[in-house]
């Protein structure tokens, strides 16, 4: 727990950032990257499907400020993740921003009539996920006004560097 700029205590240990995707070796390299941009990782959990991303979002509390997704994951895939989470009245408030390998016009169209609000094909290369996930934290943590538990992320990202 430590104490927020405005005086109130927070817990900093729940995570407000969930990423869900099956390739570990994604997942560490996105790790690398949150870490490079100062991304706290006691804000992030990683899960490896949709089912357990459904899982997830159902125990934790506070909810995520922002979940990135992948579309191609076994058992429950992101597109069925997605309509699961902007179908329900609980976490439809939450950001989704699809981050997945798949650059099909078809999973674009798709995404964002399911109310994706961003969709990012996964770069190649370190310097350009270094790249997207700096142009999503500008945005998404500094730029765009947020709803509920955003704040602490962005407090948590201020007191990171």
């Amino acid at each position: 727990m430590k104490i927020s700029n405005n005086g109130n205590t927070e817990t900093t240990a729940n995570p407000l950032l969930i990423i869900a995707d099956d390739d570990l070796d994604d997942q560490v390299l996105v790790k690398d990257v949150l870490q490079e941009h100062k991304i706290s990782m006691e804000n992030t959990i990683f899960v490896s499907d949709g089912q357990e991303l459904m899982e997830t979002l159902s125990i934790i509390k506070p909810q995520p400020t922002i979940i990135l997704l992948d579309l191609n994951m076994p058992r429950l895939d992101g597109r069925k993740a997605l309509k699961s989470i902007k179908t329900s009245d609980v976490y439809k408030h939450i950001p989704v921003l699809i981050f997945t390998t798949s650059n099909a016009q078809h999973d674009i169209d798709l995404s964002y009539s399911q109310g994706a609000n961003s969709y990012f094909t996964k770069p190649v290369s370190f310097d350009g996920l270094m790249d997207v996930i700096g142009i999503i934290k500008r945005y998404w943590f500094e730029q765009a006004a947020m709803p509920y538990g955003a704040t602490r992320l962005k407090n948590s990202l201020e007191n990171a560097l």
